[in-house]
């Protein structure tokens, strides 16, 4: 028993003696704060230490690396994440997948990568926004060429105005041609026009 009492002490001693500066620091938390930093050595040993765990952390407002460097266009941090096996449809705060959040920031190097590396190129957020209508609401001509030319469904109607990205480019004055580029790609059929 006075053995038992004795190692209980060291332990509880030990606690005590601890630099106040040792505290743990959650991989996940260490990456994407790394990724924030853009520091490579943090991130390397955040991957390190949880090679699995860290690259679909979320930040205290629901945002995964992967969308912390789009939203920056980052163009070293994006590439870097997406080929570790970052998720590429994995939403953040509001539901933006990364795909959206190129679309949003016309950052279509990103929009490239992601459908490389498996996108969904209609997948909505919150509100019923798919990629194709953010990119047509932010008048990004070749974010809307490159969706239209994997698939994007234009006539996919979001949930907040029920409008589809043609609804949103027919109601642009100010940018003719992304109507017509939509134009160009036929509307899907109705099941009841395929009979």
């Amino acid at each position: 028993m006075k053995i038992l009492n004795i190692l209980i002490a060291a332990v509880g001693l030990g606690a005590i003696a601890a630099p106040a500066g040792a505290q743990y620091v959650n991989p996940q938390d260490k990456f994407v704060q790394a990724v924030k930093d853009r520091d490579g050595t943090k991130a390397m040993e955040a991957l390190n230490d949880s090679p699995t765990g860290v690259l679909n952390a979320r930040d205290g407002e629901g945002n995964t690396p992967l969308l912390i460097a789009i939203a920056r266009s980052d163009g070293e941090w994006t590439p870097f994440l997406i080929s570790k096996g970052a998720d590429v449809n994995l939403p953040g705060k509001g539901g933006d997948t990364p795909l959206i959040a190129a679309a949003r920031v016309g950052y279509l190097d990103a929009v490239e990568w992601l459908l490389k590396a498996g996108a969904q190129v209609d997948q909505d957020n919150r509100m019923g926004e798919t990629p194709l209508i953010v990119a047509v609401q932010q008048r990004q001509l070749p974010i809307v060429k490159l969706l239209l030319d994997v698939g994007a469904n234009p006539d996919k109607p979001d949930s907040a105005a029920g409008y589809s990205a043609r609804d949103y480019a027919t109601r642009d004055t100010r940018s003719r041609r992304l109507l017509q580029m939509i134009e160009a790609k036929k509307p899907k059929p109705t099941s009841a026009a395929a009979r």
